[in-house]
């Protein structure tokens, strides 16, 4: 595989939708995921990209990994707002335990 040769902790690849503002796919084997379903952290990247090369600041995003995953981002000035339907896959408590 040889995007697990690549120097980095994700690979962002993104085009132009036919049915949406961008497409991408979001690849990070050497972190033990050789393709995330759907990415939130690299829509902060991408919505500030393609609202530049589109000229708009509401845009929609379509993750074309097998589970695919539709989201809507807005560019809030340097900030960015995502949004669109998850799944949970994790429920749980974070408990600080004293040092023995």
């Amino acid at each position: 595989h040889l995007l697990s040769q690549v120097n980095a902790r994700g690979i962002i690849i993104t085009a132009p939708g036919d049915h949406c503002d961008f497409v991408s796919r979001f690849f990070a084997p050497t972190v033990g995921v050789n393709e995330d379903p759907v990415t939130g952290s690299a829509h902060t990247t991408l919505i500030p990209y393609w609202a530049n090369r589109l000229h708009k600041t509401e845009l929609s995003a379509q993750q074309l990994s097998k589970r695919h995953g539709t989201l809507h981002g807005s560019l809030q000035g340097d900030r960015v707002a995502i949004s669109g339907k998850a799944t949970t896959y994790l429920i749980g408590d974070i408990v600080n335990l004293p040092k023995k």
